[in-house]
């Protein structure tokens, strides 16, 4: 199974991408020669990341039965500091709320199982960068 993203040049350093039909718009800041009117093309990634485990958690908490009501996910990327500038090392925190009473072993298996089995994004990522994770319980 494979993926084609269309990716066609709007000028300047903006380039807007078809990604299964949904549009993503990216370009560089002022003092890269760009607009500034979309995202980067390497944070994307980290967004990418958080999409697909996060995808990976929802459905497994939801087969577990666990009342989730709220999840986020904060992602960040060190890069390295000659070019190419690709990430050394990313950490993902995934937070969940502490009122919704989850079952914390529920919670660590289905974030441990997006990462060591389900989740391409970070197997892909882990190939060159050391992939990192924690959990956190928010009031």
């Amino acid at each position: 199974m494979g993926n084609k993203v269309s990716c066609e040049w709007k000028g300047g350093m903006a380039f807007e991408a078809d990604v299964t039909g949904h549009t993503i718009v990216m370009d560089a800041d002022a003092s890269s020669g760009g607009n500034d009117t979309g995202s980067r093309p390497k944070p994307l990634l980290l967004a990418a990341l958080g999409g697909c485990s996060g995808m990976d958690v929802v459905s497994i908490l939801k087969k577990m039965q666990e009342p989730l009501t709220w999840f986020n996910m904060e992602i960040e990327g060190q890069a390295a500091e000659e070019h190419p500038r690709y990430y050394t090392a990313v950490t993902i925190v995934y937070q969940f709320k502490k009122g919704d009473g989850l079952d914390e072993a529920k919670v660590e298996k289905a974030v441990r199982l997006s990462q060591e089995r389900y989740c391409g994004v970070s197997a892909q990522l882990s190939k060159g960068a050391e992939v990192n994770w924690r959990i956190e319980y928010l009031e």
